[in-house]
């Protein structure tokens, strides 16, 4: 590796460190988590149930930044909706469709495989879809929320929990 390569990673790793702030349990803490250490659990009951979730970073319940990471199963749909705050996603494993506006088309959905990228800001009404089991890491700031543009598609309907009730992941 030439000295110059080396001397542009250094550097991106520094700036990428300074840009983070603390985690939650520390300002002057930093946080590592290797691929086996992600502990999965029951994703929010403000998605459809078949996703798991895992907080990496942060607590999407309150101010400040946050990474979590949704697994769902092939043929998932999260229904159009919105969020208050910016959503920056990356598709890690699988493949998914990202659709804008109030009426979900999979077929109009733009396809996105493993390694994609996107970014919203706040209130743009948009619709998901999973072509195959997939994993999508998810980085905002809290307190996170999603509000359905059907109310009815809100899946707390059926479960009785309030919608904006523990709209972010198990811990």
């Amino acid at each position: 590796m030439t000295r110059h390569n080396l001397l542009l990673i250094a550097t991106t790793i520094a700036i990428a460190g300074a840009a983070l702030p603390g985690s939650a349990s520390g300002a002057d803490e930093h946080k590592l988590v290797a691929p086996h250490e992600i502990q999965w659990g029951p994703a929010p009951p403000s998605v459809p149930p078949g996703a798991q979730a895992a907080v990496l970073y942060g607590d999407p319940g309150k101010e400040g930044l946050f990474a979590f990471r949704l697994k769902v199963p092939k043929d998932y749909h999260i229904a159009p909706h919105t969020h208050p705050k910016p959503e920056v996603v990356t598709v890690i494993t699988g493949s998914a469709r990202l659709g804008m506006g109030t009426d979900a088309k999979r077929e109009t959905a733009k396809v996105l495989p493993a390694g994609s990228f996107f970014a919203l800001v706040p209130g743009s009404p948009h619709y998901f879809f999973a072509d195959e089991d997939t994993v999508i890491q998810l980085n905002s700031t809290g307190p996170w929320g999603i509000t359905y543009v059907n109310p009815s598609d809100d899946p707390r309907q059926t479960t009785g929990t309030a919608p904006g009730a523990q709209d972010r992941p198990a811990k």
